[in-house]
């Protein structure tokens, strides 16, 4: 199985499937079991999500897949998760697979990673972002989450939190854990995404649920963190700005990342594009 070395001096394992173009998919190609697995149906996660997109895109693509976000969780990068960090590291996995241009797909802050590595490398044949805008993200938002997340470290009482209620969500993070993502979005505070649209020239696609809004209450500092909003009220520009864009109706963060959501969006996209 390749390993690619990333900017820490951590290595990650990737996973390749299928053959053709070259894919990076940052999942976890492994299913989780047992109460993980239980715990993820309850919140509408697929704890097979990696397993079922490389099963689901193996005849199209040469998919190489890592959990670079079971990666950082294991591996803390508090003072150096920083936007051209994880852009070196996921050109360190291209490079571990041999792959001199690829495609990319990634979800949430997976997805803004995307967006930052197109903008770092002429390699990217293709990219996609799912469940995070390419125009007026929500960087303010998540710091002010992720700063909220840090200060409630440490404070964690077991109690089982309510699926969908994010008032009973219990942080169990550890400082260092936490304090990366802060380190994230600290350093992209003054990004402009939209003058970095004329930056890119790859083929491209993004997408969400139309309902993906999560309004959190007072203990993250009732941040509103709308992701649906941007693409739908945006989308004609976003198209005249060079991107494919599909807004998956009714359906939640959760569910827009889920195969069942997103394979029919991707898999005619990437048979066009790469």
């Amino acid at each position: 199985m390749p390993q690619a070395e990333l900017h820490d001096g951590s290595t990650i394992e990737i996973e390749v499937h299928g053959t053709g173009p070259t894919l990076l998919l940052p999942v976890n190609p492994t299913p989780a079991e047992g109460p993980q697995a239980e715990a993820m149906r309850a919140w509408g996660h697929d704890p097979a999500l990696g397993r079922s997109l490389m099963d689901g895109l193996g005849d199209l693509v040469r998919v190489a897949a890592f959990d670079y976000e079971g990666h950082v969780l294991a591996h803390p990068k508090p003072l150096t998760l920083t936007a051209e960090n994880v852009a070196a590291d996921l050109l360190a996995v291209a490079d571990a697979v041999g792959a001199a241009r690829f495609a990319y797909y990634g979800y949430s802050w997976l997805a803004l990673s995307g967006l930052q590595l197109a903008l770092r490398t002429d390699r990217l044949d293709a990219l996609v972002m799912g469940g995070y805008p390419p125009v007026d993200g929500p960087y303010a938002e998540m710091l002010a989450v992720t700063r909220a997340t840090l200060g409630m470290t440490g404070t964690a009482t077991g109690k089982e939190a309510t699926p969908g209620d994010w008032s009973t969500v219990e942080v169990a993070l550890s400082e260092d854990q936490a304090r990366q993502f802060v380190t994230l979005y600290e350093g992209l505070q003054d990004f402009d995404d939209l003058a970095a649209q004329r930056r890119l020239t790859c083929p491209r696609l993004c997408f969400a649920g139309s309902a993906d809004l999560i309004a959190y209450d007072e203990r993250w500092g009732n941040a509103r963190v709308d992701v649906a909003g941007p693409i739908v009220r945006r989308r004609a520009e976003l198209e005249a700005l060079g991107w494919d864009v599909a807004v998956l109706d009714g359906l939640d963060h959760a569910q827009a990342t889920q195969p069942a959501a997103v394979l029919p969006a991707l898999r005619p996209w990437l048979a066009n594009h790469v």
